[in-house]
């Protein structure tokens, strides 16, 4: 197949399908990275460390107009626009080296995307190669992608000329079903257009698309852990006891639950062998280190090292966590985790919710963005991100709110709000909660013991706190007990219960989740 015809692109070397081992090399060879001494591809990404999202746009065409909710973070462009940045990088890629890859979005068939991924850079061509699912020979043989994904890091546009808002640009087409991706060489940027793209078309085929990492018990019973990125959707899921279908990204049909990936895109900042083992093995030849700062004469990596961005990420494939299921497809789930890294220290560090609550903090989706995983966010800001991932979610929320409240009933589903954030005060004042403490209330909520303990109802939060919870002492539970002045506490509480009130008035058709929600008490005032 001549794949330089495909893109219009005369006289550019093209690379189809090439092993790992060949990308590491082409990379190498390139200047387009180093090997550090666990044989990891370590590259920079330069200034974009994060995803950019001023900077992604999805064509306005009369096939999506109306499904699509537009605003700030699904931003319309025109047929135009697209087109010029589209011959700007086809005029960018001629007589380049080009590298192409091949795979698919979704390990059920019945409901999996081929896309084919065209990349300037061999490191970034390894990246989708470890990312997505890798077909086997015989599918290749009749493989015709659904979308196309074009990326040219190389290439920096003209807001004045090309009608973006900087040098770079994310532009998805669900008409001409391409992405296309200039300026940035963070690879993150393919994997999350390519999960919007995913996150439109699912609902059409009765599949609810999740931001969320999931994982299998040997009881057969699977779970799901929702939370944007740092909130420990990776760490959590990467369970020892437990078969990981995949860290990020999956879909809940009727028949189960599946990954949309083939591979994990880890946070790296400050991992240790101790508290992440799984993830920091992974780190070995075949993996994707960004911007990771490795020692100039050990090429040791320095995972303490913030100097280039708190954005640190390893993207390996999901085999090189070694309890990861190879098949990414499980059961209907039994447990679901709400992850929120509450930077005001409020937050209990678990609670109980009703499936009223479930649904309110679904579609509240609060958390903290925290720093690098978006370009500008250098502390931890808190957010409201719907369906704890807006950022992906083209549709209306109330699309994916529905289905998913109707699969947590009809499946009979427990579900838990964990705070990965937080304790003892605010971000610069408290310290965040222990991993051991939160591995051990996630274990509690999988096997059922914490079905088992006495509740308190919190009287701000609203949600149903346990008095105890195995390994986790009993004052931890309690995130009041864990600040010096209590006063201080109370106010910053109320401060973020107004914040919830607030932002829960801009939905529709929701009026009677509002007395779940949390509650400021009366003759309190808001800071």
């Amino acid at each position: 197949m001549d794949y330089t015809q495909y893109l219009g692109v005369k006289g550019s070397t093209q690379h189809y399908q090439l092993p790992v081992a060949k990308l590491v090399e082409i990379a190498l060879a390139n200047n387009e990275g180093e090997l550090s001494d666990r044989g990891s591809l370590a590259v920079n990404t330069g200034k974009y460390t994060g995803r950019s999202p001023n900077d992604r746009f999805i064509v306005d065409v009369p096939l999506v107009h109306d499904n699509i909710d537009w605003g700030k973070v699904n931003m319309p462009t025109t047929p135009e626009v697209f087109d010029r940045v589209f011959n700007k990088i086809k005029a960018y890629l001629d007589n380049k080296e080009l590298f192409i890859f091949d795979g698919y979005a979704g390990a059920d068939l019945r409901y999996a995307m081929p896309v084919r991924f065209v990349n300037e850079l061999a490191s970034q061509n390894l990246f989708v190669h470890q990312l997505f699912i890798r077909p086997t020979a015989e599918q290749l043989k009749t493989f015709k992608p659904e979308f196309t994904v074009i990326c040219a890091p190389g290439l920096k546009l003209d807001p004045k000329t090309d009608g973006v808002n900087s040098e770079a640009a994310v532009i998805l087409n669900f008409e001409k079903k391409m992405i296309l991706i200039a300026a940035t060489h963070y690879s993150g940027e393919m994997k999350k257009a390519v999960f919007s793209a995913m996150n439109y078309l699912m609902p059409e085929r009765d599949v609810l698309p999740m931001h969320c990492s999931a994982n299998v018990g040997k009881d057969g019973q699977s779970a799901l852990f929702f939370g944007l990125s740092g909130t420990g959707k990776t760490t959590l899921s990467a369970d020892p006891e437990r078969t990981l279908i995949g860290d990020d990204e999956h879909g809940w049909s009727n028949h189960g639950i599946y990954n949309f990936e083939g591979g994990c895109y880890a946070k790296a900042i400050r991992l240790s062998k101790e508290d992440e083992p799984e993830i920091w093995e992974a780190i070995k030849f075949g993996s994707l280190s960004e911007n990771i700062v490795l020692n100039p004469d050990t090429r040791e990596p320095d995972f303490d090292d913030k100097s280039l961005t708190e954005n640190t990420r390893v993207g390996y494939p999901i085999y090189f966590i070694p309890n990861a299921s190879l098949m990414g497809t499980a059961t209907q789930p039994s447990t679901i985790i709400f992850l929120t890294a509450d930077a005001f220290g409020v937050i209990p560090p678990v609670s109980k919710l009703t499936v009223e609550q479930a649904q309110y903090h679904f579609i509240s989706g609060y958390t903290s963005k925290l720093a690098g995983t978006e370009r500008g966010i250098v502390d931890p800001q808190a957010t409201f991100s719907t369906c704890f991932g807006s950022p992906f979610m083209p549709r209306p929320s109330a699309v994916y709110a529905k289905i998913l409240m109707e699969r947590i009933q009809e499946h009979g589903v427990n579900v838990y709000l964990i705070n990965t954030g937080w304790q003892g005060g605010p971000y610069g004042v408290g310290k965040r909660i222990s991993i051991p403490h939160t591995r051990a209330m996630v274990t509690a909520a999988l096997n059922g013991d914490l079905e088992k303990q006495d509740f308190t109802t919190h009287p701000i939060f609203n949600v149903l706190v346990p008095k105890n919870c195995p390994g986790v002492p009993s004052e931890v539970l309690d995130p009041r007990t864990s600040w010096g002045d209590k006063n201080a506490y109370d106010e910053k509480a109320i401060q973020l219960a107004a914040m919830f009130i607030e932002n829960f008035k801009k939905f529709s058709n929701v009026d009677h989740l509002v007395q779940v929600g949390p509650k400021i008490p009366a003759g309190q005032a808001t800071a």
